[in-house]
């Protein structure tokens, strides 16, 4: 009875003395930093092993609990490094779009803005709420005034565009990546098997995915007939004299359903996909710096960012290389 009663007091104490080892382990190189989970898992392995038997256990329990701990940290490390590099890819920002892009976009939302303001009321002159827009612009002469302004402004960026994409490289190079690729229907089927929860994966967009490519063109499109009928509808006694005039309501028509079209496109299709998603909400700061951050481009345009590496104006993480 006294050997059993003894062996017990050794167990005991020998116990003691290996939480209290763990204990310090912890305290002095994980801190607050590790779950009660960690520390619950080898004080049940010291429990079994010291009633195994205490005779030379105490190194070999001290050497367990040192590497296991010294497991435990490399981890933490690993994970606040991989945390540090995950923040510094939030905060490196890339080029994407240059000052002349950003020049060029400027000058077509304020015209397309004041197109809206001042056209729309004329559309639906009838409506209370036209009759005050109207009226804080002095009335039909100066709501006309402002709206040929809007259109000088889009008259001008119109040309602007066509000079840079004829004769900058990089209008050049932006031209050819906007234009359409039976890609740009495959992605479209693969975000929608994706919405529906057909298949987890995205898909990889370039400098350009097929909604970024579809608002260009719409513009493009619009600019067209916006500007042409516009012009018929500014110079009319002018148009009468070589068009007839079932040709000048054609324009009319145009130009005002357009008008509603383009509104519509810009206000439920563009301001969304743009500025009103949850991952750019309450607004896309680009169109003002012109730059994304590294983790936006390696999320957005993936084979972008892949041929910016290619090319060695991006260097990669050890993470990409891998």
């Amino acid at each position: 009875m006294e050997e059993k009663k003894d062996l017990v007091k050794e167990q005991y104490e020998l116990r003691n003395e290996l939480y209290s080892y763990l204990e310090q382990q912890v305290r002095e190189r994980l801190h607050e930093e590790v779950d009660e989970g960690f520390v619950e898992s080898l004080r049940q392995r010291i429990d079994g092993l010291v009633e195994e038997g205490v005779g030379e256990i105490r190194e070999r329990v001290r050497r367990e609990i040192h590497a296991e701990v010294t497991k435990k940290v490399g981890e933490i490390r690993r994970k606040k490094e991989k945390l540090e590099k995950e923040k510094k890819k939030e905060h490196v920002e890339v080029e994407r779009f240059s000052l002349n892009v950003r020049i060029q976009h400027a000058i077509l939302f304020t015209g397309v803005i004041i197109l809206i303001i001042t056209g729309l009321p004329l559309k639906f002159h009838e409506a209370r709420i036209s009759e005050f827009v109207i009226g804080l612009f002095g009335g039909i002469d100066g709501s006309r005034l402002w709206h040929r302004i809007g259109a000088t402004m889009l008259i001008i960026v119109s040309v602007y565009h066509m000079i840079y994409l004829l004769f900058f490289e990089e209008g050049r190079y932006n031209f050819l990546q906007l234009l359409p690729r039976w890609k740009d229907i495959k992605d479209f089927v693969q975000m929608i098997k994706y919405y529906l929860g057909l298949t987890a994966e995205r898909p990889k967009f370039g400098r350009f995915s097929y909604v970024e490519k579809f608002d260009y063109w719409a513009v493009y499109w619009g600019m067209v007939i916006m500007v042409g009928s516009g012009l018929l509808l500014w110079f009319e006694e002018i148009s009468l004299r070589v068009l007839p005039k079932y040709m000048i309501d054609i324009a009319k028509e145009a130009h005002s359903d357009e008008a509603l079209l383009a509104t519509l496109a810009i206000i439920i299709w563009h301001f969304y996909n743009a500025h009103f998603n949850p991952s750019k909400f309450p607004l896309n700061k680009t169109m003002f710096t012109g730059k994304i951050t590294l983790d936006e481009m390696m999320e957005e345009h993936p084979l972008e960012y892949e041929e910016l590496v290619r090319q060695g104006k991006i260097q990669p993480d050890a993470e990409d290389k891998q």
